[in-house]
């Protein structure tokens, strides 16, 4: 997701606690506000904050998807057409995360861009999404990115342990009728969000890579968002 902003019209409350709330992925944009989902008193999960923003290749496409869910990353900064592969059928799309060592076992559905131009991620927090617009995990190149929430009002987020992955974690991606995969963690970053370079995250071409975002770094009252994206990088076992 390089450097994405908070959509227009949404906003967030800060975290009701600041020790249970870390800061939000998903790849090619920086993450905005990722922190917003949880329940409600009415038991309902509030909408989603929206991720970082991305700086969009050169090859994006024009048209602009039909938006389920909200999220974040804006129009013009994102590749907004699904990838092209050298290879006769696309990879399977994933449906489920694993992350050894920590509480991240979750389903992944496919995200696109809301109107509002952010990477749509689901509105709880135990659910992750994937980029459709860009490679899927098991592509024959580029990098695939799973992003997610990393706090709700009131408590840490599964993805919160994504900060804190050793070089070597395994990651497993579940997939649509095919075999699953295995990745090896093999770094850990923080971007800024009004430095993020969303044209690395999602980039479509070189080595094969699953990227996971979520937010990060400390959060800022003036902005109601955290200030950094968490980006980890993975590569086939």
């Amino acid at each position: 997701m390089n450097a994405l902003t908070t959509p227009e019209g949404r906003s967030r409350s800060r975290p009701a606690s600041r020790g249970a709330a870390a800061a939000l992925v998903a790849g090619v944009l920086v993450l905005s506000g990722c922190g917003a989902a949880g329940p409600s008193s009415s038991g309902q999960a509030p909408p989603a904050s929206p991720l970082p923003q991305a700086t969009a290749p050169s090859s994006a496409a024009a048209s602009t998807p039909n938006p389920s869910t909200p999220g974040s990353a804006r129009p013009g900064d994102i590749p907004l057409r699904p990838a092209t592969l050298p290879v006769n059928a696309p990879a399977p799309a994933p449906t489920s995360l694993t992350v050894a060592g920590t509480a991240i076992d979750m389903p992944v559905v496919p995200g696109g861009v809301s109107t509002a131009g952010a990477m749509e991620i689901p509105d709880v927090f135990d659910r992750a999404a994937w980029y459709r617009f860009g490679p899927a995990p098991g592509a024959a190149e580029g990098a695939a990115v799973i992003a997610g929430h990393i706090d709700t009002t009131s408590d840490r987020a599964p993805f919160s342990a994504l900060k804190s992955l050793p070089a070597g974690t395994i990651i497993r991606v579940g997939r649509d009728g095919a075999p699953s995969l295995s990745y090896r963690v093999v770094g850990v970053e923080l971007m800024a969000k009004d430095r993020f370079d969303g044209a690395s995250l999602f980039r479509r071409s070189g080595p094969h890579e699953l990227k996971l975002v979520t937010c990060g770094g400390k959060w800022l009252d003036e902005r109601m968002d955290y200030s950094d994206n968490v980006i980890v990088t993975a590569v086939p076992a």
